[in-house]
Formats: C-alpha cells, structure tokens, sequence
C-alpha cells in the first residue's frame, strides 16, 4: 500500500491529498529519509510524520483494505512517539505568549483595539 494512501487510511490526514503534499514537503520520512507519497510500505515499518510542530512515531501493524473508523485505528498501527514531543508543544506555547516588546514595531490589532478602547474611554469623560 502506497504511504499516502496509508496515513489517510489511519487518520493521521484529513484527505489524501493532503497526505501526498506532506511526503512531497519532507514531512514524512522513514529511517530518516524523507519518502515519495508513491512508496510501498509493509508491516513492521516505523514511519516519522511530522504534524503540528511533533514528530510523530508511527509503528505499521498491518494494512487496511480502505479508510477505517476511529475506533478501528489502533488496529492498524501503534503510536510509540515518546512523551518528550509532546512536552515541547507545551513549551512552545509559553514563548509565544507575546511575541514582542511593548513599544516595537506597529501595534497588533489586539493593541490597536486597546488603544481605541483607552481613548472612547477618555473622550466620553470630557
């Protein structure tokens, strides 16, 4: 089975075709060689896809006929992504709290709200 049409059949991509851009785009790679979305795969196989900024470790089980239910996945292929990808995504979201120092640049349009707010504020008091 072809490893786009693979990783479509498991839920990992919403549609085939965004499965194939992702091995065109060196998203998914296996024995850390980024794959063509033509490649044959077999049981036994562990496939890297790299999705939403985690790696995730795919470890292929068997293949199915066709597109499976969500409940039907785990049959099919054995997550082994290690706890420390995840734990990245957590740190990320801490460094992108504010991405800018006050002051810099042109204001966001949550600043630019704010200050719009501060001065109806003001003008009504007058």
């Amino acid at each position: 089975m072809r490893i786009d049409k693979y990783l479509w059949c498991i839920r990992i991509f919403k549609t085939r075709t965004i499965a194939t851009t992702a091995c065109k785009k060196g998203q998914v790679k296996m024995d850390a060689k980024s794959i063509k979305p033509s490649k044959e795969i077999f049981g036994g196989e562990l496939v890297v896809v790299r999705k939403n900024q985690i790696n995730y470790q795919i470890k292929v089980l068997s293949l199915p006929e066709s597109r499976v239910g969500a409940k039907l996945v785990d049959q099919y292929r054995k997550d082994v992504t290690p706890k420390e990808e995840f734990e990245k995504t957590e740190l990320l979201k801490y460094a992108k709290d504010y991405y800018r120092k006050k002051g810099i640049g042109r204001p966001t349009k949550k600043d630019r709200r704010d200050i719009d707010g501060y001065q109806e504020e003001t003008t009504e008091d007058i």
